[in-house]
C-alpha cells in the first residue's frame, strides 16, 4: 500500500521558496580547486583550452594573421564560460546585492575585455578608426545578437521540445524597454551626425560631448534598473528563481568562494591575452576572408564573446525554464547597452584618445538596434512563445548579417 503524504509535506508541496530552502539544507559542500578543474576538463567546452597554447605558439612562429585570429576566438569561448560560471558562483556565496553588481560587471566581460584591447591598440594608431568600428561594431553586433540569435535559438529549440512556453512578461518587457531607451541612446548621436557633418567646425567637438552625456544618462539608468530589480521590486522578476526552486537543480555554489576567486582571475587574465591576439589579427584574417571591418564586429567578434551564453540559454530554454532563458538572452543586451558601452566611452576618455569613442553608429547598425528591440517588444508582450517565433528571429538576424556583409569595405 503507498505512503500517504504527510500534512507538513502537502504544505510544503509547491512553495518554490521552501523547496528552494530545503534543497541548501542538502547541497553538497562546494567543490575546491583541484575538484573543480577536475570537473572542468570532463565537460567537452573546455576541451577548447587546448587553443591557448596552440594560439601563442602561431603567434610566435609567424602562422599568418588568419589562423591566429581562428584559433585564439576558439579559445575565448571556454574561457568567456568559465568565468561566467566562476562570476555564477561567487554570486550565490555573497548574496543577492552584491551578486547582481558582479553579474553587472563580468556578464559581458568578454566582450568588454575584446573592446577594451582594441581601444588601447587605437592609441598605438595615427587613424584609430578602424578599430573605433570594429569597437562600435561589437557593441551593436552583442545587442541585436542576444535579442535575435540567442533568444530565436532557445525558442526555436525549446519550442521544438515543449509545445507552448511561458515567462515573465513583465520582466521582459521591463528588458525591452530599457533596450528601446537604448536605442535611442544610439540614435540622436547618429542623427546629429548625420544632420550637421556637412557644416564642419564644433561638430565633432560636440558630437563627443552628446556622446559623453548620454553615456552618464544609460549608465545611471543601468545602476537603478539593478535596484528596482535587486531591491525594491525583486518580487517582479523572481520567475526565474521559483523555476530553479522548483526544478530541485538549485543546490547553493557549485564552487569554495576562494575556488570561484581564483578561476575568475585566471580566466580573466586569459581572455585579455586570448583578445590581445585576436585584436592584432583581425585585420588580416579580415581581409584573407573578404570581410569589412563591421560585418566582423557585429556577427564574428559578438558570436564568440557570446559564446557561453548562448550556450545556457539554450539549455535553459530546452529544459522549458524559458524564464531563465528570456534572462539571460535579454540581460546581457541590456548590460551591453547600458553598462559596456557606456565604459568604453570613458575607457577612451581615460586613455587620452583625440578624439575620444563617441556613440556615432553607422546608419545600418543604428536601424538594425531599432528593429531588433521592436521585435523583441512583439515577442515578449503576452508572455508565451513556440517555435515559429524562434524562427522568425533567426530569420531576421540572418538578413542583418547579410546585409552587413554586404556592406562596401
Amino acid at each position: 500500500m503507498p505512503r500517504r503524504p504527510s500534512k507538513l509535506a502537502l504544505i510544503f508541496r509547491g512553495d518554490p521558496e521552501i523547496l528552494w530552502a530545503m534543497n541548501e539544507l542538502h547541497a553538497p559542500a562546494p567543490a575546491g580547486f583541484g575538484t573543480a578543474c577536475r570537473q572542468v576538463a570532463r565537460q567537452p567546452l573546455y576541451w577548447l583550452l587546448v587553443a591557448m597554447p596552440a594560439a601563442l605558439a602561431m603567434e610566435y612562429s609567424d602562422v599568418g594573421g588568419l589562423w591566429v585570429f581562428v584559433v585564439s576566438a576558439l579559445a575565448i569561448v571556454p574561457l568567456a564560460g568559465l568565468m561566467g560560471r566562476a562570476t555564477e558562483n561567487l554570486a550565490e556565496t555573497l548574496g543577492a546585492g552584491i551578486g547582481g553588481l558582479l553579474n553587472a560587471t563580468f556578464g559581458n566581460a568578454a566582450e568588454l575585455i575584446i573592446a577594451l584591447i582594441a581601444l588601447s591598440k587605437a592609441s598605438g594608431m595615427e587613424d584609430p578608426t578602424p578599430m573605433f568600428d570594429l569597437v562600435k561594431a561589437s557593441i551593436t553586433g552583442s545587442i541585436i545578437g542576444n535579442i535575435l540569435l540567442v533568444l530565436g535559438l532557445s525558442i526555436l529549440l525549446g519550442g521544438l521540445k515543449h509545445r507552448r512556453q511561458t515567462f515573465n512578461r513583465t520582466a521582459a518587457g521591463m528588458g525591452a524597454t530599457l533596450l528601446a531607451l537604448a536605442a535611442v541612446g544610439l540614435i540622436f548621436p547618429t542623427l546629429y551626425a548625420e544632420l550637421f557633418a556637412k557644416q564642419g567646425g564644433k561638430t565633432s567637438e560636440d558630437l563627443v560631448s552628446l556622446s559623453e552625456e548620454i553615456a552618464v544618462i544609460l549608465a545611471v539608468i543601468y545602476l537603478l534598473s539593478l535596484v528596482f530589480s535587486l531591491k525594491t521590486h525583486s518580487h517582479l522578476f523572481s520567475g526565474h528563481e521559483s523555476e530553479l526552486a522548483g526544478s530541485g537543480d538549485h543546490g547553493g555554489p557549485e564552487w569554495s568562494r576562494r575556488t570561484s576567486v581564483a578561476m575568475l582571475v585566471a580566466a580573466t587574465a586569459g581572455v585579455a591575452w586570448m583578445s590581445e591576439l585576436l585584436v592584432g589579427s583581425v585585420e588580416h584574417a579580415a581581409e584573407r576572408l573578404g570581410m569589412n571591418n563591421v560585418f566582423v564586429g557585429v556577427i564574428v567578434v559578438a558570436v564568440i564573446g557570446n559564446a557561453a551564453e548562448h550556450s545556457t540559454a539554450v539549455l535553459m530554454a530546452m529544459k522549458n525554464k524559458m524564464d531563465l532563458a528570456v534572462h539571460v538572452a535579454v540581460g546581457s543586451g541590456i548590460q551591453i547597452a547600458l553598462f559596456v558601452a557606456p565604459v568604453l566611452v570613458f575607457a577612451s576618455l581615460a586613455m587620452g584618445h583625440d578624439p575620444p569613442l563617441d556613440l556615432h553608429f553607422t546608419l545600418p547598425e543604428t536601424i538594425s538596434v531599432m528593429l531588433a528591440v521592436g521585435i523583441l517588444s512583439m515577442v515578449s508582450q503576452d508572455g508565451e512563445s513556440h517555435w515559429m517565433e524562434g524562427v522568425m528571429l533567426l530569420g531576421v538576424y540572418v538578413i542583418m548579417a547579410l546585409a552587413f556583409y554586404h556592406l562596401p569595405t
